[in-house]
């Protein structure tokens, strides 16, 4: 891959990460600054279950961070855009739609099929 190629995912994938561990710190700050005591057992339900449903979302963020770190190692490695099944290119398109991805389309294809048929 070209190396302005490469700067364009890089870029991408940093910004993406800045933007969700900025959310993450919106999160942190917004559960540490509400001292709120509902005397209704609903409402104090309510909060917790929002709560729970956030964490869980910043959870898989934090997932997803990690495989963009992941990805900026193998920008770095010289392995960015290649598929680790077949070793074959992965097409840039896939790329900017899922920048954190390590296989081609085709063998994702066919990977899912074979879940499918396992009852994955």
């Amino acid at each position: 891959m070209k190396p302005e190629k490469l700067d364009f995912f890089r870029a991408l994938l940093q910004a993406r990460i800045n933007d969700l561990l900025s959310g993450a710190e919106r999160t942190v700050q917004e559960m540490t600054d509400e001292q709120e005591n509902f005397p209704d057992p609903n409402d104090r339900a309510s909060l917790e279950s929002d709560r729970n449903f956030e964490l869980r979302i910043r959870d898989r963020e934090r997932k997803l961070i990690a495989k963009m770190q992941e990805a900026l190692k193998r920008i770095d490695d010289g392995t960015f855009g290649i598929c680790d099944t077949c070793g074959g290119p992965i097409s840039e398109k896939r790329l900017q739609a899922r920048p954190v991805t390590t296989q081609c389309i085709d063998c994702k294809t066919k990977e899912e099929k074979m879940e499918k048929q396992r009852g994955e």
